[in-house]
């Protein structure tokens, strides 16, 4: 199968106190169109870090990450800003939402940037799909945590992402809330063919994708399919 995601030799380095710190170092994998991929380590293995590399958020300081065919390191942060327009979902932690825009509001806009038409419709019906029509004209402040991730979810939508990266997507939520969500993930990947890679800590969340990829110290530790998948 065809790769959407290709990794090569891909090193980060920072500047800390006059010092380099690699946070990266020699990372190599490619992640197949449609499947379903986890990224695990402890905390401070800069499992963030290479996700953001991969969504084309920040730039690596070495090697190559090719999205869709597309080499990353070769644009500039408006040219990967339109890749991620065109081909990314992202889901973070905190959520991320801006604070004076509703629910509806913040779906509606990556469907702005696009030129989109009908987007209040088009957001309007994600929103339905995650179960927070009735929410539509809340501010993120009048919503809960569990609330606030499934806006950002139908954000990611909205775009009918190629790839949908999911940054700790069930790390703030209570357990009924995580499994609302989850499925929410694998529904996406189920009917739209949606790559999805997950960063977690959550081993269970983990052995649901079709592969493990697990990070030590900026490196790569293993790698295991799993051979099964929501």
């Amino acid at each position: 199968m065809e790769s959407i995601l290709n990794i090569r030799n891909v090193n980060k380095i920072y500047q800390s106190a006059g010092r380099e710190l690699n946070v990266l170092n020699n990372i190599n994998f490619a992640i197949e169109s449609a499947s379903t991929v986890a990224i695990t380590g402890p905390s401070g293995s800069s499992k963030t870090t290479l996700l953001g590399l991969c969504a084309g958020l920040d730039r690596a300081s070495s090697g190559t990450v090719e999205l869709n065919g597309i080499a990353l390191e070769k644009l500039n942060e408006d040219e990967r800003a339109a890749v991620r327009n065109q081909y990314v979902g992202f889901i973070f932690q905190n959520f991320q939402l801006l604070p004076t825009l509703t629910a509806l509001e913040n779906v509606m806009v990556p469907l702005e940037l696009r030129g989109a038409k009908n987007i209040k419709a088009q957001a309007l019906d994600l929103l339905d799909k995650v179960g927070l029509a009735d929410r539509s004209h809340h501010y993120p402040v009048q919503l809960s945590g569990g609330e606030q991730q499934r806006v950002s979810l139908a954000r990611a939508f909205s775009n009918q992402p190629a790839i949908l990266f999911a940054d700790e997507p069930t790390g703030n939520l209570d357990a009924e809330t995580s499994e609302k969500v989850i499925k929410l993930l694998f529904d996406l990947n189920k009917d739209a063919g949606t790559t999805l890679v997950i960063v977690t800590h959550d081993l269970e969340l983990a052995a649901r994708t079709s592969r493990t990829i697990k990070i030590k110290g900026g490196a790569i530790i293993s790698d295991e399919n799993q051979g099964y998948a929501e």
